[in-house]
C-alpha cells in the first residue's frame, strides 16, 4: 500500500515537470532521494519511464479533434494540413530514431548522475533567460503552426536529441530551439507537445520491452503500482498543459529559468550531502 502512495507522488510529478520545460528527470532524481520504491532496480527503471505513457494520453486527449486527420467536421483543406502536420513530428522524429535511439542505452548508464544533471539544469535555465532577454521586443517569424517548414521541423528534431542528457528536458530543449529558430512561444510549446506523441510513445515501449527481454516480469503489486502512477501522470499532464498553453499566451519563460537553475542548484546541494 504504500508504494502505491509513492506512486501517485511520482506520478505527480511526472505529470507536472514532463511537458513544463524544467527536466522531469531532475524531480524525480531528487524525489528518488526521498521517495524509493520498494521494488526491484529494474522495475524502478522501468517504472520511471513509462508512467509517462499516461502524460502522452493527455496530449491525445487534448488535442484529439486537431491531430485527426479522419475528422468527419474537417473540411478538405483542414484534413490536408492535420495530415501535413503530422508529416512534420515525423520529420521532427527522424533524429531521435537516427541519433538518440544508438547512444540511449550509454547516456542512461553514463551520465544519469547529479553533476551532469545540475549542469544542464543550470544550462539550460540560463540559456531560457537569455533568449528571453533577446526576444523582449523581438518580433517571432514564426506565428502560425502551419508556417512550420519541414527543415524547421528537423532543426526542432535535432534540438530534441539534446534531451538525451539527464536534467536536459525533452520540451526544454524542443521549446528553446525552435524558439532560437524563430518559432513563438506558443508555436515551440504546441509543437513540443506533438512532438512528444511519438518519441515519449517510443521511449516507454523501448523501455517496456527492455524490461520484459531481460527476463524480468511483474510480480506482486508492481502492476497496479505501474498503472497508478500512469493514470495519476494523465490527469496531472492534462493539467499542466492547459496551464502552460494559457502561460505562454501572455508570459514568457523567464520563470522557468530561474526555478531550473535553483533546482539545479538545490541537486548539487543533495548531491554532496548525500
Amino acid at each position: 500500500m504504500l508504494d502505491i502512495l509513492r506512486a501517485i507522488f511520482l506520478g505527480i510529478i511526472e505529470g507536472i515537470t514532463e511537458f513544463l520545460p524544467i527536466s522531469s528527470t531532475g524531480h524525480l532524481y531528487l524525489a528518488d532521494y526521498f521517495i524509493k520504491l520498494s521494488q526491484s532496480k529494474a522495475f524502478i527503471d522501468m517504472f520511471m519511464v513509462v508512467i509517462q505513457f499516461g502524460a502522452i494520453l493527455s496530449v491525445i486527449l487534448i488535442y484529439f479533434n486537431k491531430l485527426n486527420p479522419f475528422s468527419p467536421s474537417k473540411r478538405p483543406a483542414e484534413k490536408r494540413q492535420t495530415w501535413t502536420l503530422w508529416l512534420k513530428v515525423i520529420v521532427a522524429t527522424i533524429p531521435s530514431i537516427i541519433i538518440g535511439l544508438p547512444l540511449n542505452d550509454f547516456m542512461e548508464e553514463h551520465l544519469t548522475s547529479w553533476p551532469v544533471i545540475a549542469t544542464t539544469l543550470i544550462i539550460y535555465g540560463i540559456l531560457f533567460i537569455v533568449l528571453e532577454n533577446r526576444n523582449k521586443h523581438a518580433r517571432f517569424a514564426i506565428t502560425d503552426l502551419n508556417k512550420l517548414t519541414y527543415q524547421t521541423a528537423l532543426l526542432i528534431g535535432l534540438f530534441q536529441v539534446l534531451a538525451l542528457v539527464p536534467g536536459t528536458s525533452r520540451s526544454g530543449a524542443t521549446i528553446l530551439g525552435a524558439m532560437l529558430i524563430g518559432a513563438s512561444r506558443f508555436v515551440s510549446t504546441e509543437f513540443s507537445f506533438f512532438l512528444a506523441i511519438p518519441t515519449m510513445f517510443g521511449a516507454s515501449l523501448l523501455k517496456l520491452a527492455k524490461f520484459f527481454i531481460k527476463g524480468n516480469e511483474f510480480t506482486g503489486m508492481q502492476l497496479p503500482i505501474l498503472l497508478v502512477g500512469m493514470v495519476v501522470s494523465f490527469i496531472v499532464a492534462y493539467l499542466a498543459i492547459k496551464f502552460l498553453l494559457s502561460y505562454v499566451k501572455t508570459h514568457d519563460f523567464k520563470p522557468f529559468g530561474w526555478y531550473r537553475i535553483i533546482l539545479g542548484i538545490l541537486v548539487i546541494l543533495i548531491g554532496f550531502v548525500f
